[in-house]
């Protein structure tokens, strides 16, 4: 006897393709539980009559609901969706969502089937089926990754591969990526319609309407494994075959744009950064309160970086609740040249260190907001001590480095000093610091004359003396700026445009040029903001904007990777028809 709801179900997945309905085909594909009571009785039928040792039968089942279909140029095979179909009903019938690991693994290799029948004839109706399926893997597998002791054994095995570059294995969560990526290129690849991929109505034609969705659940596993070079090669497949992201719904948008600025900001483009995340938030609905927040975190340490403060009307927002108390200490540490402050408070022991670690922007707030401090402590220096010169005789405004040195110098002792306890090793303080160590601890000793004391020391903290190194006597002095590194730090800041003017090495001074017409302190100090923004490029690569006038990628210019359509092109020698 013929499985009733088996061949009831089968007949309303027919019913749906002759239709085209894609929505409902996705509606009618459960696999998440708790499963409807219909689901559950054709779970029953399934392992009752198409136990797993009756795939054929099972095969032949589907192929006597779902008919032979044709639809033009793209033919009328229908193989890929039938397995599909057999995939579905196997992992109904042999899933066990105790076990999340082998489950992953089914719903992956669904997946994966589910893809190839997107490139049949009915991968327009497939589609929202396809984002589906990669909704629930994504967040298997995040899910999955957080559980470290559900996938040990999976690490463990690859471990003992004896394979050299076992750190570049491929993890759980990239696999699942790379599966949805297979997904991303069937869409971006769609040849219906003409080039530009956009209807007479202005809206992405065929499977393209699925690029941004698959293109951000690829972006979010990435981003999760920190696999930035796979990150970059959607970005770029995007930009030279996407029609405009403007054409796509405003959660894509919103989503694409917040990890093409979170890739920039790793990679050390601010600029481009701070124009994906400003237009991401600004796109974002003010409802979205936990979306635009996390957007105006990376949002706001770009700008800090590039000399833009937020402003007093920025903290009072819903979605910036709690972040002045985190980043206006670092505009006010910068605005002062503030070493000590900025130092502290970006210290590895600081009260938000963890915080800042967690949205990986305390190396780029470390490695970058420096010479902006020591920008704002030239101007101070000069404020306080240099010369506004004499149009009338000629003389240049100038400034005392040795003024520059003894501030910057107070204000390293200021680090350094109440973290150097009495007794201590190579810069590690012996049980008397207060937990904030010096930027350059590593390179601070303790006097020569306490070498025997320290290298007990040494040995009753750390267990462990090298014997080579037990007679080692440190030098007796920490490092301190010098004359020489403050010429070097105010030569680096003229050739960034961020003073204007030029060194006397004789005199050691600093001159600025250029003051007849304006005020010193205007000309030598110009603002960070308006010399970066003078020298940058607005325009961001992967943001695809404009249209495809002719062959090619944006701009309708040709170049690697794009794909060019040469249907309908004459053969070589061809007389024009």
């Amino acid at each position: 006897m013929s499985p009733p709801t088996i061949d009831k179900f089968l007949g309303e997945i027919a019913r749906i393709i002759q239709e085209k309905n894609g929505t409902q085909l996705q509606d009618f594909l459960v696999i998440e539980p708790p499963l409807p009571p219909l689901y559950n009785q054709m779970v029953s039928e399934l392992r009752q009559v198409y136990p797993a040792s009756s795939q054929s039968a099972l095969e032949k089942k589907c192929e006597s609901f779902i008919s032979e279909y044709d639809d033009g140029e793209d033919g009328g095979s229908r193989s890929s969706f039938i397995a599909f179909m057999v995939k579905y009903f196997a992992f109904l019938r042999d899933v066990n969502v105790e076990n999340l690991v082998e489950t992953h693994e089914m719903l992956k290799a669904l997946l994966n089937q589910c893809i190839l029948a997107l490139g049949s004839f009915m991968g327009l109706v497939v589609l929202p089926t396809v984002i589906s399926l990669s909704r629930t893997l994504a967040r298997l597998a995040i899910g999955l990754d957080k559980r470290p002791d559900l996938i040990a054994h999976l690490t463990q095995r690859s471990n003992e591969g004896g394979n050299e570059e076992a750190a570049e294995r491929i993890t759980l969560v990239e696999s699942s990526a790379n599966v949805i990526r297979e997904a991303f290129k069937k869409c971006l690849s769609e040849r219906s319609g003409g080039i530009s991929g956009v209807d007479s109505d202005g809206r992405p034609e065929g499977r393209r309407i699925g690029i941004y969705m698959t293109a951000n659940l690829c972006l979010k596993l990435f981003f999760h494994c920190r696999k930035l070079r796979s990150a970059e090669q959607i970005f770029g497949n995007i930009y030279q075959q996407s029609p405009p992201l403007a054409l796509f719904p405003a959660a894509q948008r919103v989503t694409f744009l917040y990890y093409l600025g979170r890739y920039y900001f790793a990679n050390g483009h601010f600029f481009r950064a701070q124009l994906a995340l400003q237009a991401a938030y600004d796109q974002c609905h003010a409802q979205c309160l936990t979306q635009r927040r996390l957007i105006l975190i990376y949002l706001i340490t770009s700008n800090i970086i590039l000399g833009r403060f937020p402003s007093s009307m920025l903290w009072q927002k819903a979605d910036a609740t709690g972040l002045q108390e985190k980043f206006e200490p670092i505009c006010v540490a910068i605005a002062k040249g503030d070493l000590a402050t900025l130092r502290r408070y970006l210290d590895i022991n600081s009260e938000h260190m963890e915080w800042f670690l967690r949205k990986r922007i305390l190396l780029q707030l470390t490695n970058r907001c420096e010479i902006l401090v020591w920008r704002s402590l030239a101007r101070r220096t000069f404020m306080l001590s240099g010369s506004h010169g004499d149009t009338a005789n000629k003389k240049a405004p100038t400034m005392a480095l040795q003024d520059m040195l003894t501030l910057a110098l107070y204000l390293e002792k200021k680090v350094l000093l109440p973290n150097v306890p009495k007794k201590h090793v190579n810069g590690v303080p012996n049980g008397q610091s207060n937990g904030v160590a010096h930027t350059n601890s590593i390179s601070i000793f303790p006097d020569a004359s306490t070498a025997e004391t320290n290298t007990n020391d040494a040995a009753s903290i750390y267990g462990y003396t090298d014997p080579d190194l037990e007679d080692v006597v440190d030098p007796a002095s920490p490092l301190l700026p010098t004359m020489e590194v403050i010429e070097s730090i105010v030569a680096s800041l003229v050739e960034q445009d961020l003073l204007h003017g030029f060194i006397s090495h004789s005199s050691h001074r600093f001159a600025i040029t250029g003051a007849k017409n304006a005020p010193p302190l205007q000309v030598g100090f110009p603002i960070v903001w308006d010399v970066i923004q003078a020298k940058a490029n607005s325009e961001v690569p992967g943001w695809v904007k404009d249209e495809r006038r002719s062959l090619g990628g944006p701009g309708g210019k040709i170049g690697p990777g794009m794909v060019v359509n040469l249907s309908g092109a004459r053969p070589a020698g061809a007389a024009p028809g």
